[in-house]
């Protein structure tokens, strides 16, 4: 039951933080909003998030200021007041501990931070139990043609996983490239192509998975050798600095084939979705639509699944 409120927790939060409504953020609001005692809702927050919920509050608060910091001109002072700071003093100390720089120095030079949003524990396809019985979805698996404009890829890779959660697993064995510190980073990337709207709960928002064309990578089961990747997709004129942890690829124009499945509910039908679209690819006639799969090295294979919009392949082909 915990792992099922959790995400409705985090949205409340957020909500109440934008709001302004610190009323609804105390600890013991909330626990009786969610019908558990202090104590039990503590306990339990601190074992999935792996902090307090008042330091939880604390980053989440500053995740929102720092945005606002890059993307307004508006006075440090009052983006301080609004999120809850008594003063200017107040929150550049703890901005500059939680980043390591002030407010002043960050808008003046906004380089990539790792914001504390905590989105592994509550990502739900981490969980790796999703979807497990065959109910009927709402739409089927739609295919159709685009041409993506050229533009940047900041990502890591890893030439051996199979699947998100293990490469997941095998990147929290790299120093500086586990979940929580590479999505933070990414998160607090300003211009991400793919962002559908900033600081929500779900602040990866803008971040995908991917395949790239490796001749290192692990042979995939349509034979062609990809490394794994998690990243955003950036304009092809971005200027701003690299993770040092991270690769920046320049991606050229070019044509791909889209396997797009709608929104669907992760618990009961996210496997019956991988099914049907696993289904729809192998099946894909190219040579009758007049292409074939692009197995150039360095082509990129998107990968998008996010249940509330879509679950989408994007594959690059070349024309006949």
């Amino acid at each position: 039951m915990w792992l099922k409120n959790i995400q409705g927790l985090i949205e409340k939060i957020d909500s109440c933080i934008q709001d302004g409504n610190d009323e609804s953020l105390s600890l013991r609001r909330l626990a009786q909003d969610f019908g558990y005692s202090e104590y039990h809702f503590s306990r339990k927050f601190r074992e999935i998030s792996g902090m307090t919920f008042r330091d939880y509050l604390r980053y989440r608060r500053l995740s929102f200021s720092l945005k606002r910091l890059r993307d307004t001109d508006e006075g440090i002072l009052s983006i301080a007041l609004d999120y809850g700071f008594s003063s200017h003093e107040a929150f550049s100390r703890a901005f500059r501990e939680a980043y390591g720089v002030s407010p002043t120095e960050y808008r003046r030079h906004p380089v990539p931070v790792a914001l504390r949003t905590i989105i592994r524990p509550f990502d739900c396809y981490l969980l790796e139990n999703g979807g497990t019985s065959l109910q009927s979805t709402s739409s089927g698996v739609k295919t159709y043609f685009i041409t993506i404009p050229a533009h940047k890829f900041l990502h890591i890779k890893n030439l051996q996983s199979i699947g998100y959660w293990d490469f997941w697993q095998k990147q929290s064995l790299i120093p500086g490239q586990d979940c929580e510190t590479i999505c933070g980073l990414l998160d607090s990337i300003q211009g991400k192509l793919d962002d559908v709207g900033g600081t929500a709960a779900d602040s990866s928002s803008g971040q995908i998975m991917a395949f790239i064309n490796d001749p290192a990578g692990r042979i995939c089961s349509w034979g062609i050798p990809l490394a794994e990747c998690y990243g955003v997709r950036l304009p092809a004129d971005y200027q701003g600095e690299i993770p040092s942890q991270m690769l920046l690829t320049d991606v050229p124009e070019g044509e791909y084939l889209v396997f797009e499945h709608g929104p669907f509910d992760f618990e009961t039908e996210n496997q019956l979705v991988e099914q049907k679209i696993e289904k729809a690819m192998k099946e894909f006639d190219y040579a009758s639509s007049g292409c074939r799969l692009d197995t150039t090295a360095g082509r990129v294979f998107y990968f998008y699944h996010d249940c509330s919009r879509f679950w989408k392949y994007v594959r690059p082909i070349k024309r006949l």
